[in-house]
C-alpha cells in the first residue's frame, strides 16, 4: 500500500516541474512576441534576378564577385557558358536585421527564464508542502537549464557572467537562509 502514495507523490512532482516550465515559456511567448521571419522577408509574387552590383546594393543586398550562372533563381559557379560576373544576395541586410532582432529576443527570454527560475526556487524553499517544494525547486532548476540551452550560443560573455552570477547569488542566499544548520 505504501507504493501507491510514493508513485502519486512523484507523479505530482514531475507534473509540477513540467507544467511550471510550460506555463513560464507559454506565458512569455504570449506577452513577448518572437520576431516574425515573414515581416523581414516579404515574398514578392515575381522574383527578378539581380545581376549587377548597383541594383544589388540598392535593395540592401550583398554583391558576390565571381563567375556564376543562374539555375532556378540560384547562383551556380561555372567556368563557361552564360556567365555573370558575380551574383546578388538580395536578403543580406534583411537577414542581418532579422538575426539582430532574434538575438535581442533570445537574450530577453533568457533573462526572464533565469529570473522566473530563481523565483521558483525561492518559492519552493518557503512553501511548507513537500511535494510543491520539490516541484518548484526542480522546476526552477529546469527553467535555468532551458534558459541556458536557448541562449548560451549567442549570449555575450558579460551577460552570461552577470545573469549566472545573479542566479548563483540567489541560490547561495537561499541555501544559507533555508538550511542554517551549522556543521
Amino acid at each position: 500500500m505504501e507504493t501507491q502514495p510514493k508513485v502519486l507523490k512523484w507523479a505530482l512532482i514531475i507534473g509540477i516541474i513540467i507544467v511550471l516550465n510550460l506555463f513560464l515559456n507559454y506565458t512569455i511567448s504570449l506577452f513577448y512576441k518572437e520576431p516574425d521571419y515573414n515581416l523581414y522577408f516579404l515574398q514578392p509574387q515575381v522574383v527578378e534576378t539581380i545581376n549587377n552590383k548597383e541594383d544589388c546594393l540598392k535593395v540592401g543586398g550583398q554583391w558576390n564577385e565571381g563567375n556564376y550562372r543562374y539555375e532556378k533563381n540560384m547562383p551556380v559557379p561555372v567556368s563557361s557558358g552564360d556567365i555573370y560576373k558575380g551574383y546578388c544576395d538580395p536578403n543580406f541586410t534583411k537577414q542581418q536585421d532579422f538575426n539582430d532582432a532574434q538575438k535581442i529576443y533570445q537574450r530577453n527570454v533568457f533573462i526572464m527564464l533565469v529570473v522566473f527560475g530563481v523565483l521558483a526556487l525561492i518559492l519552493g524553499a518557503f512553501i511548507s508542502n513537500e511535494i510543491v517544494t520539490i516541484g518548484f525547486s526542480w522546476g526552477g532548476v529546469i527553467s535555468l537549464i532551458i534558459a541556458s540551452i536557448r541562449y548560451w550560443s549567442t549570449a555575450d560573455n558579460l551577460i552570461k557572467v552577470l545573469i549566472l552570477g545573479f542566479a548563483l547569488d540567489a541560490l547561495i542566499w537561499l541555501a544559507i537562509k533555508k538550511f542554517k544548520k551549522k556543521v
